[in-house]
């Protein structure tokens, strides 16, 4: 592991308190306005490609202080009046146009969490929402419950629940102060699953602690794991500095972001699987390339592995191979 020993707090109540003091400033965001949203194209369950309009919410700020979260710098830190995220909804809907299939609603946090998205504006959601064939939110495993239930139920589409399930690296996780175990993790997948719920869960390549080599096989045991619980999805996050928490432990050596190799990877082993859909995370993707010869081609293998489902032939570099190992 990278230096296990590095200056970071064990107990919940400290990690909190260090995790703030190194965060920079919060942005500035609209509360009546989304803080971003676009059309994206992603491979469905059938094997289509289908357009997904993704709305990025703006809400009060999740009460969970994760080692690894940047999304808190888009958020708020009061809760929102009532029929403030239904009129952010309709405001991005207006503006992507009517082309999509699917919806995602993320929200930095959990979407039922009640002072996040306040339950009294369900109603007025779910009815924006029924043009779309498929909703997606996101949700920490300890808030599911009655709540997400009653919200399917004013569906008129399957409704899936993005669950970060991050790694299964029993040192590791603990020390990302999710406060979540993995039987937390299996018995929100169980709930998931009794309830006809589809589970979509994200993976950290290479969160913190560990090296390259342990960013790989930690990412394809929790890949293994997530799918072991019945995802029907896994998206692979490559872990970002930028938070303040994060570039503090790689200034101690217990830090550092993974090789776009890693990735790839991870990506293609999910992908050998045969088990569901394997999603690599493609933003800001040239942050962990080292070689602008190879990037744009590598980039866009992945995009094509995303949306095809197929493994496809690695790229081949003559610069990358040139270089001493």
């Amino acid at each position: 592991m990278l230096n296990p020993t590095a200056p970071f707090p064990t107990a919940s109540a400290e990690r909190d308190r260090w995790i703030l003091a190194q965060r920079p400033p919060r942005a500035a965001v609209d509360p009546t306005r989304p803080y971003h949203f676009l059309l994206e194209d992603e491979c469905a369950a059938s094997g289509e490609i289908v357009s997904v309009a993704t709305i990025f919410l703006t809400n009060r700020e999740c009460p969970w202080r994760c080692l690894m979260c940047d999304l808190w710098k888009h958020t708020l830190t009061e809760t929102l009046p009532a029929g403030a995220i239904p009129a952010q909804i309709d405001y991005a809907l207006a503006r992507l146009g009517g082309s999509a299939r699917q919806v995602k609603l993320y929200n930095s946090g959990s979407f039922f969490d009640p002072r996040a998205i306040p339950p009294g504006d369900h109603p007025a959601i779910a009815e924006r929402l029924r043009a779309f064939e498929r909703v997606i939110v996101e949700c920490h495993p300890a808030l599911l419950g009655e709540s997400a239930l009653r919200f399917r139920d004013r569906l008129s589409a399957p409704l899936e629940v993005a669950m970060g399930l991050e790694t299964i690296h029993p040192e590791v996780l603990p020390r990302l102060n999710k406060r979540m175990t993995l039987e937390d993790f299996a018995r929100a997948a169980e709930f998931l699953r009794r309830h006809d719920m589809a589970l979509r869960a994200f993976v950290l390549v290479k969160p913190p602690f560990l090296d390259e080599a342990e960013a790989l096989t930690w990412a394809q045991r929790s890949l293994d794991y997530a799918f072991d619980l019945g995802a029907s999805v896994v998206s692979l996050i490559p872990t970002r500095p930028g938070n303040g928490a994060l570039d503090a432990l790689a200034a101690s050596g217990a830090f550092s972001s993974p090789r776009l190799a890693t990735l790839e990877a991870a990506a293609a082993y999910g992908l050998a699987q045969h088990r569901g859909r394997v999603f690599a995370d493609v933003w800001d993707l040239e942050k962990f390339s080292d070689c602008p010869q190879c990037f744009p081609a590598r980039e866009e293998r992945l995009r094509e592995m995303n949306l095809q489902q197929t493994l496809l032939p690695p790229v081949h570099c003559a610069a990358c191979e040139a270089k001493p190992r």
